[in-house]
Order: structure tokens, then C-alpha cells, then sequence
């Protein structure tokens, strides 16, 4: 059992649970809760800490795990190494999932998400969830987008994480640009756009491009998309949360693609 807060398996869980560059240079994150544990794919856990007293749900979902991956750790020690308010008694380091640039696209008809400059961790998680359930392809991200990997945004995919393709641009323009060369449409949500959303047909390659929550796509990168779309707003409402208004658009793609 760890019973040391200095122990150096702890200090590599509270690096990884704090510092996303960690995460970039180990290829590596956390999650936490039995849920989170039991739904990741054993080729990915590299290591699994359990409290010193652990619950039922927590034995149960340690009973399929490879025992020699599983430590035992202090109570008081285990709190440092969580990242939660009310530690759920089980956590683990996890390889990040990776998906290969040059397969991403390879689909017919691939229905895509691009996110630049998304900021708020909960509104990330929200998305790739959103995106698992309406059947989207992929996300791709901006690489100033909010950390994939940070504790608040895994938590909130509840494990789409693991099962939502992603990939995270260095250069947005040029993915862009060649999502569009691959015959993908790809539509830009802005207030300044004269379409509304329900009047266009997303049967085909298609990518909803949702920019940062306070200021929108960037005005560079609007003007590369194929063309642009609003959603109507009622009363005194100027715009929505960019999670809600890219599920809005996820799911009428769904919808069309389901008729």
C-alpha cells in the first residue's frame, strides 16, 4: 500500500492530473470514478490506484481488471491524488487514444465537427459526447482549443472519449482546406450568416464549424468555410451556448441522414 505523499507514483498522478503538458509529453491522462475505470479499454490502463477503503461499486469494477495493474493507496494520500472535491475511491493513468491524420477522412459522406478555440472545459466534453450520440465521424480541434485531456473535460464526455474519433489541428486553415478538397461542405455557424440551418441538406460530406464561446470563429476562418448557417433566435436572445448550438446542428444532420 502507498501510505507517502511523496511517493513518486503519486507525484506522477497529480503531474498528469495538472499540467497538460504532461499529458502531451507521457501520451498519458487520468480518470477517475468506477464508471470511468470500467468503461476504458484494457489495452489503454496502465494503472489502476484504489482507495484504502473502497466501495462495492469500486470492488465490482476492479473484479475484470488484471490485478497486477492495481495499487492499494493510504486514504489521506489517495485524496491528494484526486482531482475531485469527493474522491469516488478509484483512478487511473490511461494512453491517450489516437487516430492517424491520414485515415480520418477516409469515410463516404463523413459527417465532421471542427471546434476552434473552444475554452470551457465542460462545453468541450458536452460536444464529443453530443457527437457520439448523434453519429458523428470525427472532432477536429484547433490546437488552442481547451486541453482534450484535462480532468474537468474527460468527466464530462462520460467515456465518449474513448469511442469519438478526434483530431487536433495544428494548422485549422489547412485541414480546412483539405477537408473541402476531400468534397467535404463544410458550414460555418455565424451570426452574420443568411441560411438558416433547417434549410440546408447535410446528406453528403459534411463539417459544422463552431468557434470560441465569447467571440465566435474567428473572421479568417469563417471565410474558408463553403458557406455559412444561423440558427433562429427568438425574443432578445442573440446566440446560444456553443455546445447546444452544435448539438442543434449535429443532430438535424442526424435526423436528415436517418430519412
Amino acid at each position: 500500500m502507498i501510505e507517502s505523499k511523496s511517493n513518486q507514483q503519486v507525484k506522477y498522478v497529480i503531474q498528469l492530473q495538472t499540467k497538460a503538458k504532461a499529458r502531451r509529453e507521457e501520451k498519458a491522462f487520468v480518470v477517475e470514478g468506477p464508471r470511468m475505470v470500467q468503461e476504458t479499454p484494457a489495452h489503454l490502463l496502465r494503472k489502476v490506484f484504489v482507495s484504502e477503503h473502497p466501495t462495492e461499486e469500486v470492488m465490482q469494477a476492479l473484479s475484470s481488471l488484471d490485478a497486477s495493474l492495481v495499487e492499494q493507496v493510504a486514504d489521506p494520500v489517495f485524496k491528494t491524488m484526486s482531482e475531485t472535491v469527493t474522491p469516488q475511491g478509484v483512478l487511473a493513468i490511461v494512453t491517450k487514444p489516437e487516430y492517424a491524420p491520414e485515415s480520418f477522412f477516409q469515410g463516404t459522406n463523413g459527417l465532421y465537427l471542427i471546434l476552434e478555440n473552444i475554452q470551457d472545459p465542460g462545453n468541450l466534453g458536452t460536444m464529443l459526447r453530443t457527437a457520439e450520440g448523434a453519429g458523428v465521424d470525427g472532432v477536429i480541434m484547433s490546437k488552442d482549443t481547451v486541453d482534450l485531456f484535462s480532468p474537468k473535460v474527460v468527466r464530462s464526455t462520460m467515456g465518449s472519449l474513448y469511442r469519438m474519433p478526434y483530431l487536433i489541428s495544428e494548422d485549422l486553415h489547412a485541414t480546412i482546406d483539405e477537408m473541402k478538397q476531400r468534397g467535404i461542405c463544410v458550414y460555418a455557424a455565424h451570426l452574420k450568416a443568411t441560411e438558416f440551418y433547417d434549410e440546408l441538406d447535410y446528406t453528403k460530406g459534411t463539417a459544422f464549424l463552431i468557434g470560441n464561446e465569447g467571440n465566435g470563429l474567428r473572421p479568417e476562418t469563417a471565410a474558408l468555410a463553403s458557406a455559412g448557417l444561423k440558427i433562429p433566435m427568438a425574443g432578445r436572445v442573440e446566440s446560444l451556448n456553443a455546445a447546444m448550438a452544435a448539438g442543434i446542428l449535429m443532430y438535424e444532420a442526424s435526423r436528415q441522414r436517418r430519412s
